[in-house]
């Protein structure tokens, strides 16, 4: 082979593995993008259940400022 054709050769090899870590990454960030939702939706559900137990809780003047305030 001549050195242009081993170049060439050299740089096809490195497409493929840069094709591959690409599309690896690519699979990476979806299942990131996914979890990341699931998380979210997880946190959504918490911070209502925490403001419906807040709510229902009985008011307590100690954490109320006093009247001149």
């Amino acid at each position: 082979m001549s050195d242009l054709e081993n170049r060439v050769a050299d740089l096809e090899i490195r497409l493929v593995f840069q094709d591959d870590t690409i599309q690896s990454l690519s699979e990476t960030v979806a299942a990131q993008q996914m979890e990341m939702e699931k998380l979210r939706r997880a946190v959504e559900v918490l911070a209502r259940r925490q403001a419906d137990l807040a709510s229902s809780l009985p008011s307590n003047d100690e954490d109320q400022p006093p009247p001149h305030y």
